[in-house]
């Protein structure tokens, strides 16, 4: 029965020769022109000038990347860095038997390695707050209903991205069926979670974009984000069941336990998706 389980022991990229284009890096890409290009079309729809879909897109990808960076150090690796404050702003880390570049003996270059999207969650918000104020005149939901829709298909492409980079995976399905990540140095057939995350997403976004579109729940300001919000976060919460802890934690020092912190992170989102979904608010022409 050995033949359920996949083997998956991709390539790191594309090899230029000069320079290898990792997967990882081409999923964020494809996210990014995919969003704009059909960003244009609601902002065509909208009524909203174009010139503003540049802005957004630089207010959008600053603030996922510092949340994202942030949301990791700060909810899951805060006890390394805490000693290591440099490396929270550098790509680089500190190794005795490396160089950087062959000029400074200590350190070597690794890229930033550490993303959360609790931290995305946060920061886009934000900046979209600021966004809607200074260049829009419009409700702060109103640009978050629509950006939820676009953030539902990036978030398909990442978990690609981790799934090529054999990274997030799950656990043990103790069974043939499952994939094994043997670039990971796995043996064993384990929940595709990066699969099953990446595919929940494209459903979302196929759905939402059906709302947008065919419906008139995009007048309901709030709505479609409270709805991206309960779903993804419940996915979210759901499929860390499954995965491997990304923060190894002893059960007596952790208070929520047996709940990881994704999961406890996910609970207030969850909840104010529900409220933003089912309060009272106008309907907007």
């Amino acid at each position: 029965m050995n033949f359920l389980a996949v083997e998956w022991d991709p390539s790191l990229g594309i090899d230029l020769g000069f320079f290898v284009v990792r997967w990882y890096s081409l999923m964020f890409v494809a996210a990014f022109l995919l969003g704009l290009h059909l960003m244009k079309k609601i902002y065509i729809e909208d009524k909203i000038p174009l010139e503003k879909l540049d802005t957004i897109f630089m207010y959008v990808f600053i603030s996922m990347l510092i949340g994202m960076r942030l949301g990791d150090v700060f909810f899951y690796s805060w006890s390394y860095y805490q000693n290591h404050l440099l490396e929270i702003f550098l790509p680089i880390k500190e190794s005795a038997n490396d160089s950087l570049f062959g000029l400074i003996d200590g350190w070597k270059f690794t890229g930033f390695t550490g993303f959360a999207s609790h931290g995305a969650a946060i920061a886009i918000p934000i900046a979209m707050y600021f966004y809607a104020k200074k260049h829009l005149k419009k409700p702060w939901l109103f640009i978050l209903d629509r950006l939820g829709i676009m953030v539902a298909l990036a978030g398909f492409f990442i978990r690609m991205g981790n799934f090529f980079n054999s990274e997030i995976y799950g656990k043990e399905t103790g069974s043939n069926f499952g994939v094994i990540f043997k670039s990971a140095g796995e043996t064993t057939a384990r929940h595709p979670t990066q699969l099953y995350e990446a595919f929940s997403y494209l459903i979302l976004f196929f759905a939402m974009w059906y709302l947008y579109w065919k419906t008139d729940k995009k007048k309901q300001i709030g709505f479609l984000f409270g709805l991206f919000t309960v779903v993804l976060w419940s996915l979210r919460f759901f499929i860390e069941f499954l995965k491997e802890p990304q923060v190894q934690q002893r059960g007596e020092e952790w208070i929520f336990s047996p709940l990881n912190t994704g999961q406890v992170l996910s609970i207030p989102l969850i909840l104010l998706g529900i409220w933003l979904m089912f309060r009272k608010t106008k309907i907007t022409e």
